[in-house]
């Protein structure tokens, strides 16, 4: 097993958490990668994102900014500690390679080759660790006819074919709304480093981990893709109604659209009821769901005539009170400002040390030692805590002092009085 060094500072608010004493050494960008490693951090790893100099992480570039500060970023480091490096010297690998001996898991997500090209392949790094995690996330795999196209979500989602059941047939193809590729894989790749980590305790040996923007949204295909592996069916955009139950989706009220999900034949017979068109549940044309699906336009716009009646807050209101799930189609002004939202604890505040107070979306997932707070500490800034990580790595200040004299790792320093910050 590998000694697992843990910064004092880090395991004040984490250390009992079921990933305290994890160390994780995280080489991603952009998305997929940094948001495993976020999971992982909300479960109490202590999680050290290396960035390369002089910029950072690419997705520091990315708008829209929040006092110069990329909101991007915002949404995918929290708890983490932040260390700056120059890839680019060769010193920096082999300082990668020392500082894996020491970690129970390194995450990348380098386009295939590139690992090896720095001499930190997973066989290297193995070989010096045999407890090693070593998690690669790349965009289509890391072999095959694709394994050398760079991952961006967007090419990942119409490549997998989720576009392509997503939209309306006036639209055509449309992407998700949020980078659900990135996403995906990032948490795939989380819950592989997890079953890794516990196949560890019994063996002592860790293991390569591995997941792709496209294997991840292919292994969201859910019905769509068993439609066509068992049936043969290529199904299209649908746009907001079920592709396989109905009525399911969305549906025009007096006052905008909602949704209704009556799922069941029990609550296909409510909702009639509640419409006041008990004549439908006898109709022919809509015995069963697969006759609705084959009339859903039409059972629509019967079901419209009724729902324009009134407004949106009161078909939510009696289809809740008769057991029909429904709710409203909120913007995020809506979400945020949503009295269940706020009771749930899904934005919690932590301080930044630039911005100050800073107001995040939370981990999803609750567990009793979070004591319902998940965000323990801000998105470090570039290179916030390169001196603090090598230290706790074990190197002597004598040679953290050289390492930054000879400009291969940098660490952040705030400029007294002044809002302008700079890293050395």
């Amino acid at each position: 097993m590998t000694d697992s060094l843990h910064s004092p500072q880090a395991s004040a608010s984490s250390n009992s958490l079921p990933l305290a004493g994890i160390k994780v050494l995280d080489l991603t960008r952009a998305l997929a990668g940094p948001f495993c490693t976020m999971v992982l951090a909300d479960l109490g790893a202590d999680v050290v994102k290396v960035e390369p100099s002089p910029n950072g992480d690419m997705i520091r570039n990315w708008g829209p900014y929040d006092r110069g500060v990329s909101a991007y970023y915002l949404s995918g480091n929290r708890n983490k500690r932040g260390m700056a490096l120059n890839f680019r010297d060769p010193v920096a690998s082999d300082l990668l390679r020392e500082l894996s001996r020491k970690s129970d898991v390194v995450v990348e997500n380098f386009r295939p080759g590139t690992m090896e090209a720095m001499g930190l392949s997973y066989e290297t790094l193995v070989a010096d660790n045999p407890a090693l995690v070593y998690a690669g996330i790349t965009g289509f795999g890391r072999t095959g006819p694709a394994g050398q196209w760079p991952g961006f979500d967007q090419i990942a989602q119409g490549y997998s074919g989720l576009m392509s059941v997503t939209g309306s047939p006036e639209s055509g193809p449309m992407r998700v709304g949020v980078a659900i590729g990135d996403q995906a894989a990032g948490m795939w790749a989380a819950m592989g480093v997890l079953a890794a980590l516990l196949e560890r305790k019994t063996t002592g040996r860790g293991q390569r981990v591995e997941t792709s923007l496209l294997a991840s949204l292919v292994g969201l295909l859910s019905v769509q893709g068993q439609r066509y592996l068992s049936l043969g069916e290529v199904p299209s955009p649908v746009g907001n109604t079920h592709p396989v139950i109905s009525p399911y989706g969305v549906f025009q009220t007096a006052d905008g659209p909602f949704n209704i999900a009556p799922a069941t034949t029990d609550m296909w017979c409510k909702l009639c009821a509640l419409l006041g068109l008990d004549e439908l549940v006898n109709d022919p044309r809509y015995a069963d769901n697969a006759a609705r699906v084959e009339r859903r336009g039409e059972l629509k716009a019967a079901l419209e005539l009724e729902l324009k009646k009134h407004t949106r807050e009161h078909w939510t209101r009696l289809c809740i009170e008769a057991g029909i799930p429904a709710g409203p189609i909120n913007d995020l002004a809506d979400v945020f400002a949503d009295e269940q939202v706020v009771h749930c604890g899904l934005v919690e505040e932590v301080d930044h040390p630039s911005l100050g107070p800073l107001k995040q979306v939370g981990c999803p997932i609750r567990l009793d030692a979070m004591n319902g707070k998940s965000v323990r500490t801000a998105p470090p800034l570039f290179g916030q805590h390169t001196r603090e990580v090598l230290a706790d790595y074990g190197v002597p200040v004598s040679r953290i002092d050289a390492l930054m004299r000879d400009q291969v790792v940098f660490q952040h320093v705030s400029i007294p009085n002044q809002n302008d910050t700079e890293t050395i």
